[in-house]
């Protein structure tokens, strides 16, 4: 195992160049730009993939990384396995792994697209990593038959059979297994599940972490799945514009965001971020003008643009008789989704100057194009700069 250290690691890409999944064709400007958005910057005519980016994964820590499309994920992944160049450092057990190469790193990859080479069966695919490197065929055979042990009931059938002949699950299982006969000191995943059913991700999803627990592999996991992001991360870390927003649990950056980008990624459904300005040391949000926190009044001045910030899970469908403090408003109904496995609706309101979403217990009758009254409890509210978006509070 290892621990892995990247230290303001850049990588430029020429514009026009294949990055990740994407061809980014980009007119060639005449100076630096810096895109305030989700995907990288574009800088004199090249494309800025990582940008000074730092990250610290613990020996056996398993550290899933998430951000929007085109925000360098894959590109990180690249770098760490040592198949694109970079300014920086990046150090495994602190040794400075810039001239290693890739062979010697002792790093097993699996791949969205599993990567298979079609005209061998599964034994061939395990054991080339040991053809190429001129190993013991019984050194091979026994590593091929504990990681067979290890992938659980069924793996040896697909030994027998070549990748054309398996579903989807079955070839990422065979990947995975590939990845892990070479005993490799770190995991590399980008995103390995998203060509799967529901089912069989869920499933594959219970494999992945098993293995990852009980070996303690260090793992940098790539993936959109929120759902991964929680079951499989000891800690995660968001990812926009070739940087890291933060890093820490899903629970801890879930409830202690340092910026409204990270507030809005996480979530499902996402945060509300509602645009508002404060007027006479009062918020104003849409038609309404509502009293601040005596915590928020103390440090912004007027004028200053704010985001409010509040999860669909905390706002409230309002009853009568109901009193605490907090934003109240009346909206119109526009879409209700239900959720029948957790019992709860989340309903899309619009209200004058904004919208927003609020999950319910599924009991409530919400109709849509109905009028209904929504509160948001002073407690349950984030402020967010509105030009810099990092917290206030």
């Amino acid at each position: 195992m290892a621990k892995i250290q990247l230290e303001g690691v850049t990588k430029v890409f020429p514009t026009g160049l294949r990055i990740g999944k994407t061809l980014n064709r980009m007119p060639f400007p005449d100076k630096i730009v810096r895109e305030s958005s989700d995907s990288v910057a574009e800088t004199e005519g090249n494309v800025l993939a990582l940008d000074g980016l730092d990250l610290t994964v613990e020996d056996g820590e398993t550290v899933v990384v998430v951000g929007p499309s085109g925000c360098g994920k894959s590109t990180l992944l690249r770098v760490v396995a040592g198949l694109a160049d970079y300014d920086g450092t990046v150090l495994y057990d602190e040794k400075d792994v810039s001239d290693v190469p890739v062979k010697e790193r002792f790093i097993g990859m699996v791949f969205q697209s599993y990567a298979l080479y079609p005209h061998f069966y599964g034994q061939g695919n395990l054991n080339f990593f040991f053809k190429m490197n001129k190993a013991p065929d019984a050194e091979a055979e026994e590593r091929i038959r504990s990681t067979s042990e290890m992938m659980g009931f069924g793996f040896q059938d697909l030994l027998r059979r070549k990748p054309g002949t398996l579903s989807g699950g079955q070839q990422q299982r065979l990947a995975i297994a590939r990845a892990l006969v070479r005993q490799p000191v770190l995991f590399l995943f980008d995103e390995p599940l998203s060509n799967l059913d529901a089912k069989l991700r869920a499933s594959t999803r219970v494999e992945i972490k098993r293995l990852l627990h009980t070996f303690a592999i260090t793992a940098i996991y790539v993936t959109h799945d929120q759902v991964e992001a929680m079951a499989l991360g000891d800690r995660v870390a968001v990812m926009r514009a070739g940087r890291i927003e933060q890093v820490g649990t899903f629970r801890d950056v879930m409830a202690d965001p340092v910026n409204a980008f990270v507030a809005g990624f996480l979530g499902t459904p996402p945060m509300n971020l509602l645009d508002g300005t404060i007027s006479d040391g009062r918020l104003q949000l849409g038609a309404g003008v509502y009293d601040l926190p005596d915590a928020i009044a103390d440090v912004v001045h007027a004028g200053q643009a704010i985001t409010v910030g509040i999860r669909p899970e905390a706002a409230r469908i309002w009853g009568d008789g109901e009193t605490t403090e907090g934003l109240t408003f009346t909206g119109t109904i526009d879409v209700v989704e239900p959720d029948f496995g957790r019992r709860l609706q989340t309903a899309y309101v619009s209200a004058e100057g904004f919208a927003c979403s609020v999950t319910a217990p599924q009991d409530i009758r919400l109709t849509p194009g109905y009028p209904v009254d929504v509160h948001f409890p002073t407690e349950a509210l984030y402020f967010f700069d509105g030009d810099s978006e990092q917290r206030l509070r």
